[in-house]
């Protein structure tokens, strides 16, 4: 019973239903008011907010707050205003806890979309998104740990999930192309992860140790160590008597603070680090302190990135100011790749007509190629099936002068695989600069 029912028991119902039609008409007629549907589209949010990969995901929760606010009124697809619901998980950095996360989205909340931030969670998250119809767009991951951890192939893909970033063989070049600008031993010293990500770096067959063969380096490895390692010594050991004056591979920044620590303290100096998700943040130049002076890295985005957003239309340096302002943080790599996935997402709801049918949206992220905020996402013309490679560059970390609004600047040092990325300065050795 409404209020007006309560007043005047005996109002027929019937009136009250015609005054709330009225309202409605009345209100749809407003400019920028149009009803498409009362049922909300579904997004589902996977990312690390917690454990080992929390630095991947530290911008999100800023960054839903700018979609929120985006999508208030609802996203406008064909001169209509549909409603959006965004629901965030955090996996910390589980792969139990991902299955669990996107299963929770795909049986339980039935999603409409999946869009997945973390590496790790793109596998269980792809899976069942596959075999339920549900559309996926994933990120912030080598794309061969995106299709090899299933037994994807390059020229199927899968049904219904898709990825877009570099490839470990991407980093490599990049890497080895970083490497002969200066004068080494090439003796290289290697670690990985084990977990996908890592794995697609030591896959012998398109990983690291065939690339850095093809480029004339020698690698040491010291395989594959357990997230919760925190002993590198035989490593460390190996890579000294091999004479490895380079270190690279695959690890996170709290992996490489111990691991440094420790080679320090038993005499190991190579003259260049180049690791692969290492020294991807500023939190890493952090723990690391004076050390971190020199450290190279891959480089996925920053804020001289010479890209807009299809969003906002902001530069990367303009959203890269927008977050230091708000938060008082440095920029941070993923930041651009938190914002160019719902580029990309939202894109494709718009453009597959009607965004609850899941298979067109599927088709519409096939058909996609938009400019982004980390450049160009080109699905249409990928030769590799469910992928879009983006744009890679290298890195190096240097100590600014004092009074500087930061410790340490990532400096573009090698555009050699992303000529349109402006250099700014070249590479120099540890011995150097340190």
């Amino acid at each position: 019973m409404n209020h007006l029912t309560a007043l005047h028991p005996s109002a027929p119902p019937r009136r009250d239903f015609l005054k709330t039609s009225v309202a409605l008409t009345a209100a749809s007629a407003l400019p920028g008011f149009a009803i498409a549907q009362t049922k909300p589209l579904r997004i589902g949010y996977i990312t690390a907010l917690s454990g080992p990969r929390a630095p991947f995901g530290v911008a999100d929760q800023w960054h839903l707050a700018k979609v929120r606010e985006l999508l208030k009124n609802g996203l406008e697809v064909g001169g209509k205003r549909v409603p959006v619901e965004i629901l965030l998980r955090d996996n910390q950095s589980d792969p139990n806890r991902s299955v669990q996360v996107a299963s929770e989205l795909v049986l339980r909340e039935k999603v409409d979309l999946m869009l997945v931030e973390d590496g790790d969670a793109s596998t269980p998250a792809g899976q069942l998104c596959d075999v339920h119809g549900i559309p996926m767009i994933s990120t912030m991951s080598p794309w061969q740990a995106f299709l090899f951890a299933r037994n994807g192939k390059v020229s199927k893909g899968f049904p219904f999930s898709f990825h877009f970033f570099w490839g470990a063989d991407d980093v490599v070049k990049t890497f080895t192309a970083l490497w002969d600008s200066v004068k080494t031993a090439k003796s290289v010293g290697t670690l990985y992860i084990d977990n996908p990500p890592g794995a697609a770096f030591a896959d012998p067959l398109m990983g690291m140790p065939p690339a850095l063969r093809k480029a004339g380096y020698r690698e040491s490895t010291g395989g594959f160590f357990k997230v919760a390692t925190d002993d590198f010594s035989n490593p460390i050991a190996t890579f000294k008597k091999a004479n490895a004056d380079i270190v690279s591979g695959f690890m996170y920044e709290s992996h490489f603070a111990t691991f440094w620590k420790q080679a320090q303290q038993q005499g190991f100096k190579p003259e260049v680090c180049t690791v692969a998700a290492a020294f991807l943040f500023p939190s890493a130049l952090k723990s690391l302190g004076a050390a971190g002076n020199g450290m190279s890295t891959e480089v996925w985005w920053t804020p001289s990135f010479p890209y807009r957003s299809s969003l906002t239309g902001q530069s990367a340096a303009d959203f890269a100011a927008e977050w230091e302002k708000g938060t008082g943080n440095q920029w941070t790599q993923p930041l651009g790749y938190a914002h160019a996935l719902w580029e990309v997402g939202l894109h494709a709801l718009k453009t597959a007509g009607d965004p609850f049918d899941r298979k067109a949206v599927r088709d519409a992220i096939q058909a996609t190629s938009i400019d982004t905020i980390v450049g160009k996402v080109d699905f249409k013309n990928s030769p590799i099936k469910s992928v879009a490679k983006t744009a890679l560059a290298g890195g190096q970390w240097r100590r600014t002068a004092a009074g500087a609004k930061h410790p340490y600047e990532l400096v573009v040092v090698n555009n050699t695989l992303a000529p349109a990325i402006p250099l700014g300065g070249k590479l120099e050795l540890l011995s150097q600069i340190q």
